[in-house]
């Protein structure tokens, strides 16, 4: 991968083909937005009927440009846009931003002109963003290119934005604009034929300007390349991301349980394994991106709370501990200090209420003592403006200890910002992150926290079986492409979790009635006995499986009502019937480009009903399995509740982490159930399973 965009996020010289004197056209915003941005260097305007465009001196073509050119805007009918690239190329421009529109999401010829125009520019070594897309931005003092067509003009900042959407992306950068919150960088990439999302995230994260991203897609075409890249940048710096598309209707007609439950693959999974704070409000994306790109990472969950008014402490407290967070009390020491400091009236504890008519020197205390409490990872802020307080001297000291501290400060700042404009400019200049509402505030601080709990958790490790008997499975595999079948039988779907080591209840394939109690005899009773047929999927909806079978009698009894239900032709799947105190559910989906989606939860009855399951994308680690048994509702249920015995999650762990490896190994495989697997004392095993291939 190419990470160097220089050319377009930092152009020496910008062209615009296809420049227009028409005020409305996208061919004139362009250049009045480079005027209006004050890039710092040349514009060439490229239009062949006039002469001069906003003052301008205008060319009739690229090639009579006179100087170098790094990046060249196309904004000329779709039909003649490959020529242009061409004509780029003999230039020497080096990146090309196609704001027209009418390529491949038009259809065939569509895709040809982009596939055309992508060709030419790989000719020469061009770096093309588009087509069908707004450009980029940076605020860079010693760029300032607005090489965009929108309309809002950041002042410069610390957060950069990515959105494969551009009206997303613009609603986020005017976000950020009305709270006087500078940005970095800015870029939607439209059709994304050439420079990808993944570049431009990897671009940002070697970027010393940038102290956190902003991220918005809604599909990627290299989910491997993702989140291998991401993964480098989201160890140094934050990325946040709003996920969309997490509904897929057209699930409920899936053939198994993970495919019913999984959908198609969510972005979250591809974010969540890549490291990335993920939101679903586009709000608190954006405040926790302000929070971020301004203060230091929390080191934990315990927070201090400094405020001069007690409703809104009241109610920053209920959102930071529904978020998790932990309100630790003072220190004594701490406490007889502040009783020192702080006016009679205060309240010396945690929350710590300084008072309305608490001034510099008492906020500079409390300030100085949170920050000196090891027990605090960071501070929360409610700071209402009263006309009797000097509270530019307030804000100050504030601005100071967030400057000198350590520990992150986040802020609800209640005033009117107008009539209190100096103490509001002076908590911006601090790089005080402030916000109107407390739950606001809290939720910023709350992302901060689950950011550190991201970036500090274990890798974990990887594990490769070498016990596994793979010769065995691609025989199975091969033979139902042969046979021209989707779905394995039961004894192929058994033998292959027997070849991976995943524990299984002792079972048997017959075809005769008369074998069933032979069978049944030889395993010991009491068995289970299960139709087994392609053709019939949930065997329980159907009457195709009975448990619990204690003689010979009602073995041969159930066998043959199986015949006359389901024809003569079926098969029996007879297996030991088990105790069980927990039924589970571990499944396995395939989704191109990523690998498996691997699913973790209740099992039997309970997958349908309380749909109470965790995902997460091959290949599995240790961590990241125990995270998905810990993570489902019903986790105090499996790990033991009330005396009762958990399940035994080292052994789930290994189980899970076969599943994985199994899916590695053979991508063909589409969707895997194992349901329910029973776990009973400190044993788990698979009782029943299907595989689609």
């Amino acid at each position: 991968m190419n990470d160097n965009l220089d050319p377009l996020f930092k152009p020496r010289a910008v062209a615009l083909i296809g420049a227009s004197v028409k005020e409305l056209s996208i061919g004139n915003v362009i250049i009045k937005n480079l005027l209006h941005y004050k890039f710092n260097g040349p514009l060439y305007p490229i239009n062949p009927k006039v002469d001069e465009i906003r003052g301008l001196k205008a060319y009739h073509s690229i090639l009579d440009v006179p100087g170098e050119v790094d990046l060249a805007h196309i904004v000329i009918p779709p039909p003649f846009v490959p020529d242009e690239v061409e004509n780029c190329g003999k230039k020497g421009i080096k990146a090309i931003i196609i704001n027209t529109a009418g390529f491949k999401e038009m259809g065939a010829e569509g895709q040809a002109l982009e596939d055309d125009s992508l060709a030419r520019a790989r000719k020469y070594g061009i770096r093309i963003v588009g087509p069908n897309c707004q450009g980029i931005i940076n605020s860079d003092p010693m760029i300032n290119a607005y090489c965009n067509f929108t309309f809002t003009y950041p002042e410069p900042g610390y957060i950069s934005v990515v959105a494969q959407s551009g009206g997303v992306g613009a609603v986020i950068m005017q976000a950020f604009y009305d709270m006087g919150i500078g940005q970095r960088m800015y870029a939607s990439n439209g059709n994304g034929s050439d420079v990808s999302i993944t570049e431009i995230i990897s671009y940002y994260g070697n970027d010393d300007g940038t102290r956190a991203i902003v991220l918005y897609a809604e599909s990627m075409d290299n989910p491997h390349e993702f989140i291998t890249e991401a993964k480098k940048v989201t160890a140094r710096k934050p990325i946040l991301a709003i996920t969309a598309g997490r509904t897929d209707k057209g699930a409920e007609a899936s053939r198994s349980h993970i495919g019913g439950l999984a959908g198609s693959i969510s972005m979250d999974l591809i974010y969540k394994k890549a490291g990335i704070l993920t939101f679903n409000s586009q709000e608190d994306l954006c405040h926790a991106a302000v929070a971020l790109s301004s203060q230091p990472v929390p080191k934990g969950n315990n927070v201090g709370i400094i405020t001069n008014t007690g409703g809104p402490s009241v109610i920053a407290i209920d959102e930071l501990v529904n978020c998790g967070l932990e309100i630790p009390p003072l220190s004594e020491k701490a406490a007889e200090t502040l009783k020192e400091t702080m006016l009679k009236s205060a309240s010396i504890r945690n929350p710590l209420d300084v008072v309305a008519t608490a001034g510099p020197e008492q906020f500079k205390s409390a300030l100085e003592v949170m920050m000196n409490e090891p027990q605090f990872d960071s501070i929360y802020m409610n700071f209402v403006t009263p006309p009797f307080v000097d509270c530019e001297n307030v804000a100050r000291e504030i601005a100071a200890t967030a400057k000198a501290g350590g520990k992150p400060i986040v802020c609800n700042y209640m005033t009117d910002k107008q009539k209190w404009s100096g103490t509001s400019r002076i908590l911006k200049e601090g790089e005080i992150p402030c916000f109107d509402f407390a739950e606001t505030a809290a939720r910023a601080l709350a992302s901060m926290v689950r950011y550190n709990g991201i970036r500090s958790a274990k890798e974990g490790t990887i594990k490769t079986f070498t016990d596994v008997d793979k010769d065995a499975v691609r025989s199975i595999l091969d033979k139902a492409v042969t046979q021209k079948r989707e779905i394995l039988t039961a004894a192929e779907v058994y033998g292959i979790l027997e070849a991976y080591r995943v524990p299984v209840a002792p079972w048997k394939v017959v075809a005769d009635l008369n074998e069933v109690v032979t069978t049944a005899s030889a395993i010991g009773f009491p068995v289970v006995i299960k139709a087994d047929s392609e053709k019939i999927i949930h065997k329980s909806d159907v009457g195709g499986v009975a448990v619990n079978i204690q003689d010979a009698q009602e073995a041969v009894k159930i066998a043959e009502t199986m015949s006359r239900n389901f024809g003569d032709g079926i098969k029996f799947f007879v297996q030991k019937f088990l105790p069980n105190e927990q039924e589970l559910i571990i499944g396995a989906k395939a989704v191109e480009g990523v690998g498996h989606i691997i699913m973790f939860g209740l099992g039997g009855i309970f997958v349908e009903i309380l749909k109470d399951v965790a995902f997460t994308i091959t290949p599995v680690s240790d961590t990241e399995a125990m995270e998905m048994i810990s993570s489902i509702q019903a986790a105090p249920l499996i790990e033991g509740f009330r005396g009762e015995k958990g399940i035994n999650k080292k052994k789930a762990v290994e189980i899970i982490q076969r599943i994985s490896m199994l899916g590695t190994d053979f991508p063909e495989i589409k969707e895997l159930d194992l349901n329910p697997l029973f776990a009973t004392g400190d044993e788990i095993c698979v009782v029943d399973a299907r595989i689609i291939r």
